[in-house]
Order: structure tokens, then sequence, then C-alpha cells
């Protein structure tokens, strides 16, 4: 690892992920452990955990995050929006939400800043919209990220995970189309220490990863 990145603490970058669909009420408890002893910025969980885990951090520094219309993004606008509200409700303050991303292939950009800008201005949480970079051409990158900052997101993430990860390429085009304007959140396939800090140095100021805690353990032992 290069010593000038030697300073830099990852754990504030860290969204710590628990998505799988067999997750447990024993594991959301011990996510949640994690996240406030290691000062995560949120753990990022399923609809079905918000409620448990806002109690479990209330008056904590991590915060709740949770997926919307995960993983396809292929619910309807109304669905999505009860969901964000819902999820509101019950305590998260963070909105991963995947666009449409048939709408956004067939160029329906208005229905997907429709939908964008209802979540927004309903909830009035942070709202992550993940452009699910695998599957788009640059030029769709481009424009998903342009409808999205559009619409009032927060945050350009890259990938649920599902259709592979988080790349430099992905993260430094969306930094240089966000132009700072909203903040980059990289996510899936983030395995070793080098990738995080690569990833950050290249834009992300949020990393949503599973192994959060094995990364910090790969920067104790380099």
């Amino acid at each position: 690892m290069a010593a000038e990145h030697s300073d830099i603490d990852i754990a504030p970058f860290i969204d710590h992920s628990l998505l799988h669909p067999t997750a447990t009420q024993q594991q959301l408890k011990q996510w949640c452990q994690e996240a406030d002893k290691y000062h995560f910025a949120s753990v990022c969980i399923s609809p079905i955990w918000v409620r448990l885990a806002a109690e479990l951090l209330h008056g904590k520094q991590p915060k709740v995050c949770t997926v919307i219309g995960f993983p396809t993004g292929a619910t309807t606008s109304a669905v999505k929006l009860y969901e964000a509200q819902e999820a509101a409700e019950n305590g998260a303050t963070e909105l991963d939400m995947v666009m449409n991303l048939g709408w956004l292939k067939a160029g329906k950009t208005e229905e997907i800043h429709r939908e964008i800008s209802a979540i927004c201005e309903e909830t009035g949480q942070v709202v992550k919209v993940i452009l699910e970079t695998n599957l788009l051409t640059d030029i769709e990158k481009k424009l998903a990220a342009e409808v999205a900052m559009d619409a009032g997101a927060t945050f350009l993430k890259t990938c649920t995970g599902w259709n592979g990860g988080a790349t430099l390429a992905d993260v430094r085009l969306l930094k240089e189309v966000a132009q700072d304007r909203v903040e980059i959140k990289a996510s899936g396939g983030i395995h070793t220490v080098e990738q995080a800090l690569e990833l950050i140095l290249a834009g992300a100021t949020r990393l949503g990863t599973s192994r959060g805690v094995d990364l910090l353990r790969q920067r104790e032992e380099s």
C-alpha cells in the first residue's frame, strides 16, 4: 500500500451492507454492533430490518440505510414511493433506490425523473440512486447521472452488487459528470483495502460493502 495513503481512515466511508436474502435477525444485530464499534457511516439493510436497526442504533453515530426497488429497479413508481415512505417512517434516513433501467434504455427520462423526484420530495431523506453501471454504456451512465442529479438525488451509486461491482473507471466517470454537485457511492465487489482506497481516491465518498470489518482487519495487518 502506498505510504501516502496510509493515513486515510476508511471506516467513515463504509455503508456496512447486509442485503443477502437469507439474512437473519441475529446477523442484523451483529451488523449494527459492528457499525457502532467501528464507526461506519451506516448499516445498509433490507427494508424488513429498518425498524429494528433504528432501535438498535438510536442515539449512535451510524445511520440506517435501506434499499428501494432492490435489486432490479423494475417495481412500479407507486410501490417504490410507498416503500421509501414506509422506510423513512420506520427510521431509515438514507434510501438507496434502483433506477428503472428498462426506462433508461428506452429513453423514458421524464418517467425516471418523476419517480426519483417524488421519493426525494416526499421523504426528505438522503437518496442514493443506483445506476447499475455494469449494465449501461458510458453514454447511458452519463444520462442516468444527469437525470438523477436533476431529480434531487444526493448520491450517484454505481451498483447493487448483483450484476458485478464498482470499477475505478465508473467512479471517475460519475465524479466527472457530477462536478461535485452530488456525492458518489461505490458498491459491489470491494474485497481488499487497496480497492477501497483506490475508489476513495477516485472520488467515492461512500463504499457499499459487506466486508467492512475484514477491510479494517486488512488495514491493521498491512
